[in-house]
């Protein structure tokens, strides 16, 4: 696959006029991650990306092609971090670097928001999401749970800004 010119707009919780649209691509892609012979149900994704775009400092960013979004990432200070709840990009545009992009704009916006480290939780067999991550520099850790959506292990990754300082304290 080719890459594509990509804008990333900076949103808030005012601005997400559609979180369907937002859902609509997170479904599409865990879906396809998945093998789900069932689409899950947008509605489900709704109430989450809601939910989390309400929270103090929430942020998404949105990845736009041809005026089209075609990715987003969501996330909010969480104490001195910058949490992402929410990486995906349509399943259609995958392998042409939009996740990359959007994890280059998580970097910019840790360090606008005073964020030295940024922490996701990351299904631990999504080779490809983990691939992604560790390509931009994310670490892995020793911390794990059970999504309790999945029933899937998750892992703990992390990643320190460019230009920050200190010792990395996980949480």
């Amino acid at each position: 696959m080719e890459s594509v010119d990509v804008v990333i707009r900076s949103v808030d919780a005012k601005d997400v006029h559609d979180p369907q649209k937002l859902a609509s691509i997170w479904v599409r892609s865990t879906d396809l991650r998945d093998g789900c012979a069932e689409p899950t149900r947008v509605s489900r994704a709704v109430d989450g990306i809601r939910r989390r775009i309400e929270l103090d400092d929430a942020r998404a960013l949105v990845a736009e092609c041809a005026g089209d979004i075609v990715g987003f990432v969501l996330c909010a200070v969480q104490g001195d971090v910058l949490e992402v709840f929410y990486l995906a990009v349509d399943p259609e545009m995958w392998g042409r670097g939009i996740a990359t992009c959007l994890l280059h704009a998580v970097d910019t916006h840790a360090g606008s928001v005073g964020c030295d480290t940024c922490e996701l939780w990351v299904i631990d067999d999504n080779e490809r999401a983990v691939g992604v991550y560790e390509g931009a520099g994310w670490l892995r850790t020793d911390m794990t749970q059970m999504d309790t959506g999945s029933r899937r292990l998750e892992r703990r990754l992390f990643r320190r800004t460019p230009g920050s300082r200190g010792h990395v304290l996980l949480r």
